[in-house]
């Protein structure tokens, strides 16, 4: 994506650059490993167009990672993190299926083109949001306090990540993986009775 202190895009262009974001999250949707050309088309602009707003697929998973993340992140928000830390860790998970379902192949096109490192930053915020409720059931005896709160995020993500993959395999329904991920996440987290 052009950066931050490069001189502003013309309307036109802001209007190209989000008609190729939004193609490309909807044609990653379909295959991860969508071509340039497949996603210039579905943005109904040219590749010239595209490679003139991203020099490189590379670049331009970037930009559609970080997108995916900012809508993600939307929705996230919305859930009520406070109360008791187990329903709202079963809330959050829940939820996070959901943003996971919708954008889990851009995730699978973001790991085949760039470094991890890329996209453990993509996900900062996720992180942090689950890493302070966490870290709030720990202190009321919610959540266990024998494994490190960062061990624990790992573990949630990890499980989160890899159903996403038995899914897209055909190996888990997703009408299920929801559930399955509140019973499974919360007796790992839950403190020991």
């Amino acid at each position: 994506m052009p950066s931050p202190t490069s001189k502003p895009q013309r309307a036109d262009a802001r209007r190209n650059v989000r008609a190729i974001l939004d193609a490309a999250v909807e044609v990653f949707r379909g295959d991860p490993s969508a071509s340039m050309t497949a996603i210039a088309a579905a943005a109904g602009v040219d590749r010239i167009t595209v490679y003139g707003h991203f020099k490189n697929r590379t670049e331009l998973v970037e930009a559609v990672l970080e997108e995916a993340m900012h809508r993600a992140d939307a929705v996230l928000d919305e859930v009520e993190l406070s109360g008791d830390p187990a329903e709202a860790l079963a809330a959050l998970l829940d939820t996070s299926w959901r943003v996971v379902e919708q954008f889990g192949t851009v995730l699978h096109a973001a790991q085949r083109e760039l470094p991890a490192e890329c996209i453990r930053s993509a996900h900062d915020r996720v992180i942090r949001r689950l890493t302070g409720l966490i870290d709030r059931g720990r202190n009321e005896g919610a959540f266990r306090a024998d494994l490190p709160t960062d061990w624990l995020v790992t573990v949630v993500l990890s499980v989160i990540h890899g159903a996403s993959g038995e899914v897209e395999t055909g190996r888990l329904d997703p009408d299920d993986v929801g559930r399955y991920l509140v019973m499974t996440l919360t007796s790992v987290v839950r403190a020991p009775a």
